[in-house]
């Protein structure tokens, strides 16, 4: 009985480790869906070419990020979002821009990468 219980709890403490181990990727890949972009921003033609435009600049910049140094990850990527608000919101309107910042949250946070250093 005591061999089954330290078994298990060997098994259950690798499988903590090798859970732990994940949860600290970062993913600076920010390809989106424009489609659903699109639809959650009600976005007109016009909105959906220029914030496609927009998303791709940032997503070159994110890779740029993931190739730098990981002492400049930080700033490089405070730029980059920066950069990105900036000519964002000159292309939607209040209520889509809440939106958006929303989703970018979501998406910075799902993607292991802390904005708040």
């Amino acid at each position: 009985m005591k061999k089954i219980v330290l078994t298990v709890m060997a098994a259950m403490s690798l499988t903590m480790a090798s859970a732990a181990n994940e949860s600290c990727t970062v993913d600076y890949t920010m390809d989106v869906n424009m489609n659903s972009l699109s639809r959650s921003l009600s976005l007109s033609y016009e909105q959906r070419k220029a914030v496609e435009s927009i998303q791709k600049t940032l997503s070159t910049d994110m890779l740029n990020v993931a190739a730098a140094d990981e002492s400049e990850r930080t700033r490089l990527t405070h730029e980059a979002l920066k950069h990105n608000l900036k000519k964002i919101s000159a292309v939607l309107d209040r209520d889509q821009m809440r939106t958006y910042l929303r989703l970018l949250n979501i998406t910075f946070v799902n993607r292991g990468i802390d904005l708040t250093e």
